[in-house]
C-alpha cells in the first residue's frame, strides 16, 4: 500500500473518531452490565435501544466522566428504541445522515463490547431490509458484517463522514449485525420531541405500565431463524 495512502486513511479514521466519541455515553438501566447510547441534542436528549433500558432507574455516563441519573422520555419496545433525558447543557450530538446507506457502503460501530469503553469496529453494509414490527409498521435494518457484542446495543453505526446512519441493535448469526436504521430514530426522537417530551404525570404512568421492556417483534423473529442475541 502506498505509505502517503496509508497515512491519509489513518488520519481520516482518527477525525471520524474524533467526531463521534464525544456524542457516545455508557448506558446503565441493568443491575449487571450496560449499554450504550448517543448524544441526540445538546440539551441533554440521550437516544439508545429500549431492551438497554431495564425496570430500574436508567444512569447515562459522559465522556467528561459524569455520570447523571436520566429520566425516561418515552419507549417503544415495538421498535426498540428508547429516549431519555439528562441535565446537562451544551453536549455534542451526532449528526444523522440525510441519505440512507449504499451496500458495500464502509460503516464503523461504537459502543462498549464486553466492557471495553469506546470501541470500534469498521464493515461493509450487506444488505437493507425492511422489517414489520408487532404493530406492523415497516421499520429500516441495516445488516452489516460490523463486529458487535454484548456493550454495543444503543451505539451509533456512522458512515465515513462521521454521521450516525443506524443504532446498533444485535447479532444475527454470529457474523452479522443489525442496525436500525436512522430514519426510524429520528421520525421516534422527532414525535416525542412534538408531543413536549411526555412529561405529563400520565405520560409517566405509561411509561412505568410498559417498563417491563418488551422484545421487538422484528428482533424476535430473527432470533428464531438464526439465533441471534441482543447486545445490551
Amino acid at each position: 500500500m502506498n505509505p502517503a495512502f496509508n497515512g491519509t486513511f489513518n488520519a481520516a479514521l482518527d477525525e471520524l473518531v474524533h467526531t463521534v466519541l464525544p456524542s457516545l455515553v455508557i448506558v446503565r438501566g441493568h443491575r449487571w452490565g450496560a449499554g450504550a447510547g448517543i448524544v441526540w441534542s445538546e440539551d441533554g436528549l440521550i437516544l439508545t435501544n429500549n431492551h438497554v433500558v431495564g425496570r430500574r432507574a436508567p444512569h447515562v455516563r459522559l465522556q467528561d466522566g459524569r455520570e447523571l441519573e436520566a429520566k425516561m422520555v418515552r419507549r417503544d419496545p415495538d421498535q426498540d428504541l428508547a429516549l431519555l433525558s439528562v441535565n446537562a447543557n451544551g453536549l455534542k450530538a451526532l449528526v444523522p445522515g440525510a441519505e440512507a446507506p449504499r451496500v458495500g457502503e464502509l460503516v464503523f460501530a461504537f459502543g462498549h463490547p464486553w466492557g471495553q469503553v469506546n470501541a470500534v469496529t469498521r464493515g461493509v453494509v450487506s444488505a437493507r431490509i425492511t422489517a414489520q414490527t408487532r404493530t406492523g409498521k415497516s421499520l429500516p435494518v441495516i445488516r452489516s458484517d460490523a463486529t458487535l457484542a454484548p456493550g454495543n446495543s444503543g451505539g451509533p453505526l456512522v458512515n465515513v463522514r462521521g454521521e450516525v446512519i443506524g443504532i446498533n441493535a444485535m447479532i444475527m448469526g454470529g457474523d452479522q449485525s443489525l442496525s436500525i436504521g436512522i430514519s426510524a430514530a429520528r421520525e421516534f426522537a422527532e414525535r416525542v420531541r412534538g408531543d413536549g417530551r411526555q412529561a405529563s404525570a400520565e405520560a409517566e404512568r405509561r411509561e412505568t405500565a410498559v417498563s417491563e421492556a418488551v422484545p421487538a417483534s422484528w428482533r424476535q423473529g430473527h432470533r428464531r431463524r438464526t439465533g441471534g442475541q441482543e447486545v445490551n
